[in-house]
């Protein structure tokens, strides 16, 4: 079932998600659930927070984007079919030596909007999947970045807060008006 995605401004994009602590048909079905909005909305990623609860769970699909990054889950390489759609409970991200690179982000909480963001090239990620289980990947690239920016949102840190000054100048008005109207939608 595909779920509402809120908009900035509302409150719970800044708030830090709760620890996932029971693993059971409640969780899977949300899991899905926000497989299925981010699928309807043609994103790569998704956090619980998007849709209204504070939890630490995100969910990331990058199998229709070009494959020009690398991964390493629990020390192999499976074929990314096999482990997309990614669910990801209590994500801890680890940035590994590497330059940070720039790139054009954008985010399903704030529609038409994108900006470019720095951000290390490679992460080592520990999480656990809807089951509970525990894994370990290792990834660069939008692999890295899409894992990056739905750990953010988990912790109440939006794309808008890495911008760079001059970029984050360049969306203002946009991001202002965006504001207003979910403001305007939330006391109608």
């Amino acid at each position: 079932m595909s779920l509402a995605i809120v908009h900035y401004n509302a409150p719970v994009l800044r708030q830090k998600g709760a620890a996932v602590s029971v693993f059971d048909q409640d969780l899977a079905k949300l899991a899905a659930d926000m497989v299925a909005t981010m699928h309807a909305a043609a994103g790569i990623g998704l956090a619980a927070q998007q849709i209204g609860r504070a939890l630490q769970l995100c969910v990331v699909d990058l199998r229709n984007t070009d494959r020009d990054f690398y991964w390493e889950l629990d020390g192999a390489q499976p074929p990314l079919e096999l482990i997309m759609p990614m669910v990801l409970a209590n994500p801890k991200v680890e940035f590994l030596p590497s330059e940070k690179l720039p790139y054009e982000e954008g985010c399903l909480s704030f529609p038409e909007i994108r900006g470019d963001i720095e951000r290390p090239d490679r992460i080592r990620v520990t999480y656990q999947d809807a089951q509970g289980t525990p894994h370990t990947l290792l990834c660069n690239g939008l692999f890295g970045r899409c894992i990056q920016h739905e750990a953010d949102h988990l912790n109440g840190t939006l794309f808008i807060d890495r911008m760079d000054k001059s970029v984050r100048r360049g969306v203002e008005r946009a991001v202002k008006a965006l504001a207003e109207k979910t403001k305007a939608a939330a006391g109608a």
